[in-house]
C-alpha cells in the first residue's frame, strides 16, 4: 500500500505545487483565468487544471501503480468515478478545495489528497496552501497536525457529553430540493451555530481544532470528504450517512453526518430524519 516514505512524497509534490502553480496565481488572476462548470457559483481556474495536472503527473512519477481520480478530471469526464471501486491503490485529488474563496480573493482554500484501496481510505492530508501546514492521517495510526521544523501533535476530538446547543458546520443551500433548504434551515435554528466557510478542508480542520461538534453534507463527493472523514475517525469522531450506511469514498449519494462522539451523530440524524421521509 503506502510507505511512510510514500506518504511523505505525497505531502512535497503537494507543497512543492502548491508554491509553483496555486500560489502565485492567487489574487492574481484575470476574468478569462476563472470558468464555470456545473453552475454560475461552480467555479474552475486555470490554477485548478495546471495543480491538478501537475499534481497527477508527479504523482504517476513517483507512484507508478497508482490509479488518480482528480476533481477536474472528473469534471470532463464522470466515468472517472468508477475507479474508486478499484481494489488497487488510489489517489483522490482536490487541487484547490474551496475555489469560490480562492477566485475571490479568500485566504479560507486548501488541498485535499486522499488514498483509498479496495474501496477504503486508507490516508488524507489536507494541506493550508497559504500557511503551509497541515493535517494527515493514516488508517489505524491517528490524526496529526503538521508543521514544517516542529514536532507533530497528535489530535483527538472530545467526548464530553453533548451540549443542547451544538455548533455544526452546514450549509442550507447545498441541498437542490428548495423544499429540503427550507426544512433544513429551519432545523439548524436550533444550534448555537452553524458556519460554512465554502471549503471542506478547513471545515474538517475547524473540527478537528474542537470547535465545530457536527458537520452535515448531502454532497458526498470523494474529493471533498474522503481525507476529512478519515482524519476525523482516526481521531476519535463518528461518521454514518444519514440513511445507516457506513462511508466510502464510492457514495455518490446521500448525506454524510460527521460527529465528534456517537452521541452527536445520533443527535443529528433524529433532527434531520425528515430527510428519508
Amino acid at each position: 500500500m503506502l510507505s511512510m516514505q510514500d506518504k511523505q512524497t505525497i505531502i512535497e509534490i503537494v507543497r512543492d505545487v502548491a508554491k509553483t502553480e496555486i500560489l502565485p496565481r492567487f489574487r492574481s488572476l484575470t476574468g478569462d483565468a476563472i470558468d464555470t462548470k456545473s453552475g454560475f457559483d461552480d467555479l474552475v481556474t486555470v490554477a485548478d487544471v495546471a495543480a491538478e495536472k501537475a499534481m497527477t503527473a508527479r504523482f504517476h512519477e513517483a507512484l507508478p501503480d497508482t490509479l488518480i481520480v482528480g476533481e477536474e478530471a472528473v469534471a470532463e469526464d464522470e466515468s472517472v468515478l468508477d475507479l474508486l471501486d478499484s481494489s488497487d491503490l488510489v489517489l483522490i485529488i482536490d487541487p484547490i478545495d474551496g475555489t469560490w474563496n480562492y477566485a475571490n480573493g479568500l485566504s479560507t482554500f486548501g488541498v485535499l489528497i486522499a488514498a483509498a484501496y479496495k474501496g477504503e481510505t486508507i490516508f488524507g492530508l489536507l494541506y493550508d496552501v497559504v500557511n503551509d501546514d497541515w493535517i494527515e492521517t493514516s488508517r489505524g495510526q491517528g490524526t496529526w497536525y503538521v508543521k514544517p521544523n516542529q514536532a507533530p501533535t497528535q489530535i483527538v476530538l472530545s467526548q464530553q457529553a453533548t451540549d443542547p446547543s451544538l455548533v455544526g458546520v452546514f450549509s442550507p443551500f447545498l441541498f437542490k430540493d428548495k423544499g429540503h433548504r427550507k426544512s433544513a434551515a429551519e432545523t439548524q435554528t436550533k444550534y448555537a451555530r452553524v458556519i460554512a466557510l465554502r471549503c471542506c478542508c478547513h471545515e474538517y480542520r475547524t473540527m478537528l481544532n474542537g470547535n465545530v461538534d457536527f458537520f452535515i453534507s448531502p454532497k458526498p463527493n470523494s474529493w471533498d470528504h474522503a481525507a476529512g472523514i478519515l482524519a476525523i475517525q482516526e481521531a476519535g469522531g463518528v461518521v454514518q450517512m444519514l440513511d445507516g450506511r457506513g462511508y466510502q469514498p464510492s457514495v455518490r449519494e446521500g448525506m454524510i453526518v460527521v460527529g465528534r462522539s456517537n452521541e452527536v451523530v445520533q443527535s443529528i440524524i433524529k433532527d434531520f430524519n425528515w430527510y428519508n421521509q
